[in-house]
């Protein structure tokens, strides 16, 4: 008997009754600042999913193994971030509400917010681990709050100081590193050190990881809306990535900003592809 087709990210294709885990796209890229684009990221990754293997070497375990519904993209209003925010916000909290654990793959920075709103509802005393390149602590940009350059900024307003840790970080106006070195965020610039005492110092907190992929080295990376140059490498991502996963309770994750058309080929999507299944891998052993 043939079923429709339905495509997901390779091997994520259990029962949303059964899974543990719930994959969504939030595809929205309105207010992106330099190059748009990452609306497309969700279905290229999906698509360029079925070239890697489920296996992976760096874990020992096989993402088969894993308990993850891929529940599609959201059909978001392009022309209003709040409206799309809301959408991101009303699946988090379904997928919540259900007591699973909601991975969103972007999509610009700014739909985190959306997913950050209903995480702390549930989850008071939230911490975020940020990796990228870009502080996103803009109070506004071009007179825009709701906007990927602010994203970390609005989030700062639900957590409040020492909530949220920074790291990889390489650009931004000056006054977005006054604003975090007054102590508004722990920011650590261009690398991941640092980050094994973040973990030991919020040890037993609820954690939100936020995953820009413009954090990365244009040279492993260069599919994306705003490339900075002096990024890390994809073996540092993925070790850091690792080590929160393992080592703190996480709540929820994104990953943002592939932009796929600025890499035809299909380099930056395969890395993309590679880092979620890892992040579902490590995550999936937690639960």
């Amino acid at each position: 008997m043939l079923e429709k087709n339905v495509e997901t990210f390779i091997a994520c294709g259990s029962e949303y009754e059964e899974a543990k885990i719930v994959l969504f796209g939030a595809p929205f890229d309105s207010t992106t600042s330099y190059r748009p684009g990452a609306r497309f990221a969700g279905r290229a990754i999906r698509g360029e999913s079925y070239g890697i293997e489920t296996y992976s070497p760096y874990q020992d375990a096989d993402l088969e193994d894993c308990r993850v519904f891929d529940s599609g993209e959201l059909e978001l209003c392009i022309g209003s971030s709040e409206a799309a925010l809301l959408g991101i916000s009303e699946r988090t909290a379904a997928i919540l509400d259900d007591g699973k654990l909601p991975i969103m793959l972007g999509g610009e920075h700014l739909v985190t917010l959306g997913a950050v709103r209903e995480v702390i509802k549930r989850h008071p005393g939230l911490k975020i681990i940020h990796f990228d390149a870009h502080a996103d602590l803009r109070e506004d940009y071009l007179g825009a709050r709701l906007s990927h350059a602010c994203v970390i900024r609005r989030c700062h307003e639900l957590l409040g100081d020492g909530s949220i840790f920074q790291f990889g970080i390489r650009s931004g106006d000056k006054s977005e590193f006054l604003w975090a070195k007054k102590g508004h965020t722990e920011m650590r610039r261009f690398d991941f050190e640092g980050l094994c005492g973040a973990l030991e110092s919020i040890k037993g907190s609820p954690v939100y990881l936020t995953v820009d992929l413009d954090v990365l080295d244009p040279s492993v990376f260069p599919g994306t809306g705003t490339p900075e140059a002096g990024g890390v490498s994809f073996t540092e991502l993925l070790n850091a990535i690792l080590l929160v996963a393992r080592g703190s309770r996480l709540v929820g994750c994104d990953i943002c900003e592939l932009s796929p058309i600025y890499d035809q080929s299909g380099v930056s999507t395969a890395v993309a592809c590679k880092l979620l299944r890892e992040l579902i891998i490590a995550v999936s052993a937690g639960l």
